[in-house]
């Protein structure tokens, strides 16, 4: 998305002289997706491999479940494979004088300019361990950069943003989620830094959450 497509609406802000920081959410996306569909998949082969040929103990019911466990373990290896087209398409973030652009070529892009913001914010909560396959791989830093509009209309320009309007107990504002790599918090915290630090409200950890939102 363009520069041109930034809104214009407002008085004239004050632009700090800074170069644009692009933040690229789908880069490492087929690595990971890979990765966690071995290692998965991987346990529920052995598991499977294990229960029909008998090297489990404790009887019938007890080889049973592994099986049940290996195949569940084997369907969720499966998953980054039924959504590879979803996961490792192409998003960055862009922060630059102008404002905050979002760039989806196969989704939802967006453009919004600082005059139309009131405060900007990255949250972050750690994934709940639910399940067992939880447990098996690193406790996941889910990111969300936070916006909140500066007047009432904001969300008559931007119907494209409505999906994240509130989202996911963000309150009388935006929430975009940026996945499981924490190392994208000190970039944007960096750019708001330098770009807008007078609407930007820091870093908020959230705690532990279900889901990865």
């Amino acid at each position: 998305m363009p520069p041109q497509a930034f809104a214009q609406q407002g008085p004239p802000q004050p632009q700090f002289a800074a170069e644009p920081v692009v933040v690229d959410v789908g880069a490492r996306s087929k690595g990971k997706a890979i990765a966690a569909g071995v290692v998965v998949g991987g346990l529920g082969l052995v598991s499977l491999a294990a229960a029909a040929t008998g090297q489990v103990d404790g009887g019938l019911g007890v080889r049973i479940a592994v099986g049940v466990l290996g195949a569940v373990f084997v369907a969720f290896g499966l998953l980054p494979l039924l959504t590879w087209r979803r996961i490792t398409r192409p998003r960055r973030l862009v922060i630059e004088p102008l404002g905050i652009r979002w760039e989806d070529p196969r989704g939802t892009s967006w453009a919004v300019a600082w005059q139309e913001l009131a405060g900007v914010a990255v949250s972050q909560t750690r994934k709940r361990h639910v399940k067992v396959s939880d447990r098996l791989l690193p406790r996941k830093v889910m990111v969300r950069l936070d916006l909140f509009p500066a007047d009432p209309g904001f969300r008559g320009r931007h119907p494209e943003m409505e999906p994240m309007w509130e989202f996911h107990q963000v309150k009388k504002g935006y929430r975009l989620p940026l996945g499981s790599a924490a190392k994208h918090i000190e970039p944007i915290d960096q750019a708001m830094r330098t770009h807008r630090p007078n609407i930007y409200l820091g870093v908020r950890d959230e705690g532990f959450m279900i889901g990865l939102v």
